[in-house]
């Protein structure tokens, strides 16, 4: 009974972390890259995603879950120099806030930078 249980609880966090996935995808499709104007990103942004030069979103998500767990707290996509970056700040399990880096093309991380929180600060 407790498998078909964890099992049931697992099989429910996949599809809501889909569902969070596609939520976010809408929202950084309609996120604005750094330098450029309103409706030209969102466009840009989604013929990018159909030209292949950036993974969805859901994917990218499933794959850094792997490497840096978390909970996904906002996502950007810009276009740094000549290649799509996400960057997704996170709540990691034990509390630390995180941002990372993921070049949009591969879901390669290129960077995870803690933030310090402002006891550490002192």
């Amino acid at each position: 009974m407790l498998f078909s249980f964890h099992a049931a609880f697992a099989d429910r966090q996949v599809r809501r972390m889909y569902l969070v996935g596609c939520v976010l995808c809408a929202a950084a499709m309609a996120v604005a890259p750094a330098g450029a104007s309103g409706r030209d990103d969102h466009d840009r942004a989604r013929q990018a995603v159909q030209a292949g030069q950036v993974l969805p979103l859901p994917t990218v998500l499933e794959r850094l879950q792997r490497e840096v767990p978390g909970q996904v707290l906002e996502v950007e996509l810009e276009q740094e120099r000549d290649r799509w970056i996400y960057e997704i700040k996170l709540l990691t399990p034990a509390g630390q806030l995180t941002k990372v880096k993921l070049d949009a093309r591969t879901a390669e991380v290129l960077r995870v930078k803690p933030r310090e929180s402002r006891e550490d600060r002192r």
